[in-house]
């Protein structure tokens, strides 16, 4: 009779050993899936962030170590020039205008998108401007990736209008003040040549890409 309660009992403390054990076995499990599950979220939350940076500023890459590494300059020849007429009709005006804000608070509405409607939206800020009913600082208040176009466009296009000297082309010797386009052709005038404008054509070998330059060839005849 002994042996048998004796039995029963470490039957029952097996019992609730392997209980116990079972339980804790279910914490353990429960815990490493909310663990995974916060690393998911976190992962997720990270990649979610970056590709809403990404789509937000999809003519550009992102900003590495507080600096751009590259730049897909993809302003279209219309909003090229039309923020060039802007700047140089408004040049010497109570209220001048840039090209190159121009083009920034242009690219941070609309994503780096330079179709129609994105220069309708540059007339309209322009006008705005122009007429003094309000500064590119307020108009860019709340554009989180105006700076960031500004510096990517800058760094491209910066410079290139402002003031220069120019030869009278009626009066040899006599140089006249201009503004505008001060980007001047590498070769001096009177040197032949040919050009085979690619710029922007597609490259495939090593990987693909756009070719980022056009080239001109010297005719010689030495």
């Amino acid at each position: 009779m002994v042996n048998f309660f004796r039995t029963e009992n470490q039957c029952r403390r097996g019992q609730a050993d392997r209980q116990k054990h079972a339980g804790w076995l279910k914490k353990g499990i429960l815990a490493e899936c909310l663990l995974l599950a916060s690393l998911a979220l976190i992962a997720l939350y990270r990649e979610g962030e970056a590709v809403s940076r990404e789509s937000a500023s999809s003519k550009v890459l992102l900003i590495e170590e507080d600096y751009i590494k590259w730049v897909d300059f993809t302003v279209s020849y219309e909003a090229l020039c039309q923020a060039y007429e802007w700047d140089v009709e408004t040049h010497g005006t109570e209220h001048e205008l840039d090209w190159v804000e121009l083009l920034a608070y242009t690219a941070a509405k609309t994503g780096g998108d330079f179709g129609k409607e994105a220069l309708k939206t540059m007339d309209k800020a322009a006008e705005r401007l122009s007429e003094g009913e309000c500064t590119m600082e307020e108009l860019t208040e709340d554009l989180k990736y105006y700076a960031y176009y500004h510096e990517a466009y800058d760094a491209a296009i910066g410079g290139l209008t402002g003031e220069y000297r120019e030869e009278d082309p009626e009066k040899a010797g006599i140089y006249v003040d201009r503004y505008g386009l001060k980007g001047y052709f590498p070769l001096a005038r009177g040197f032949e040549y040919t050009h085979y404008d690619d710029f922007g054509a597609g490259r495939s070998y090593g990987y693909k890409r756009k070719h980022l330059g056009s080239y001109v060839i010297i005719v010689s005849s030495w």
